[in-house]
Order: structure tokens, then sequence, then C-alpha cells
């Protein structure tokens, strides 16, 4: 690349007028407009990780998305309806049942609930390791992905560098050495081309990954402290009507 910048600022030329100009006419071609096949091709073997990178990533985002609704993880009003049930005595197995598959939430709850269905007596610190439990499982299952999205956000910096390594060797290696012409200009374009192209597709697929992760794990993380808040103020409730 510093070649190319080099042959047009420098007054001793070092590279001849034809080739110089056909360097520049590749570059910046005022008729060029590229698509994105042309990109792919221009951006070499190396983007190709880059493009299962994004496609990963965008499916994940869209997982996610789905699976972190309000309504699939913490309905607002549930607690509430749950606390109104119980005060007229502890819901049979079916309600129970019912409950678990209605949400994250209502599967924390649910737990609660049939500790107490199976041992009316259990303490209160048995109530709680109950709920608990279960609240680790539905943690686990609204963080999943999260991991891997958060990879290609900071894997594909990396793959754009890999490839932008990759044009620079393109770019030295299309100059032959003790040579006065300056090498072919098609190698030496296509080499600064693998090496932009790639810097730039690897930010373009680590910027939003970033964001869409951060997004997502505040997003858990107030999900996950609903569910504790939840599970307590039910436990209390429930301590409080076998008094």
């Amino acid at each position: 690349m510093w070649v190319v910048w080099h042959d047009l600022i420098d007054p001793r030329p070092q590279t001849p007028p034809p080739q110089r100009c056909a360097i520049i006419t590749q570059l910046f071609h005022p008729e060029w407009s590229p698509n994105l096949f042309s990109i792919i091709q221009a951006a070499g073997w190396p983007i190709w990780p880059l493009i299962a990178g994004s496609v990963l990533a965008l499916a994940l985002i869209i997982e996610r998305f789905v699976s972190l609704k309000t309504i699939k993880v913490a309905p607002p009003k549930l607690l509430d309806e749950v606390m109104t049930v119980t005060r007229n005595g502890m819901p049979g197995p079916d309600v129970v049942s019912q409950l678990e598959k209605n949400s994250a939430l209502g599967e924390v709850l649910a737990s609660g609930l049939r500790a107490l269905n199976v041992n009316p007596r259990c303490s209160e610190e048995e109530l709680h390791a109950s709920m608990e439990i279960t609240g680790r499982l539905v943690a686990h299952r609204l963080e999943r992905y999260l991991n891997a999205l958060a990879t290609i956000a900071s894997a594909a910096p990396l793959m754009g560098l890999f490839g932008t390594v990759v044009g620079m060797i393109e770019i030295f290696g299309s100059q032959p050495a003790g040579s006065a012409t300056g090498g072919n200009p098609a190698q030496l374009a296509h080499g600064i081309s693998v090496a932009l192209y790639n810097t730039a597709f690897g930010l373009i697929v680590a910027i939003p990954s970033l964001i869409f992760w951060r997004y997502f794990r505040g997003r858990v993380d107030e999900y996950l402290l609903t569910l504790e808040l939840s599970a307590e103020r039910l436990a209390r409730h429930l301590n409080s009507l076998r008094r």
C-alpha cells in the first residue's frame, strides 16, 4: 500500500506512468460501482470465515430476541395472580403444571408451590432451596448463546486483521526483488482490496455483535433480578399463610 501512495506523491517516479495509471484506475475508477458479490470477490478467501460468523451472529440475535420476550420470561402480572390464587388455598398439581409452562417466572414460582404440595411442612430453607435450584436452571437457559455472540464480537476484528495481513503479503509478494517497475499493478490492487475489505468487514460484523451482546446481557440481568425478587416475595407470602 505504501508503494502505491509513495509513487503517487514522489516527484521521482519509480513506477512507469502506464502502470501507475492502471493502479489508480483499478482503485478509484469513477464508473466502478461494487455490489456485494464483487466486494466478496475483491476481498478474497479470508472473508469467508467473516461471512460465516456474520450469518451465525444474525441467527443468534434473532433467536435471542424471540426467546427473551417479556411474555416468555417474566409476565408483569403473573406474581400477583399466583399470590391471589394461593390466598384461597394451595393450588393442585394441574394448576401448578400449567403455571410451570407459562413462562420462566412461572417455572420458578411453580417449583415453590410443588415443594409445598409434596411436603406441606417443609421448612422455609427448603422452600427457598427448591426455587433457587429452578432459578439457576432458568438463568442458564436465559444466558444461552450469549457466550457465542460475545466470541463472534471478539473474534471478528481478529479475523479481519488476518485478512489484512494476507492482503499485505500479496502486496509485498507482487513486488519482485530488484525490480524497478514496481511489480504487477493488478496484483498490487488486489492485495490492497483484500486488506481493506477484510478490515472493514471485520468491524462491520464485530460492532453490531458487541452492541447486541451488551443489550441481551443487560436484559438477562434484569430478568434474573425480577425472578429473584419474585421468588422471595412468594416465599414470604407462602410462609405467612402457614402461620
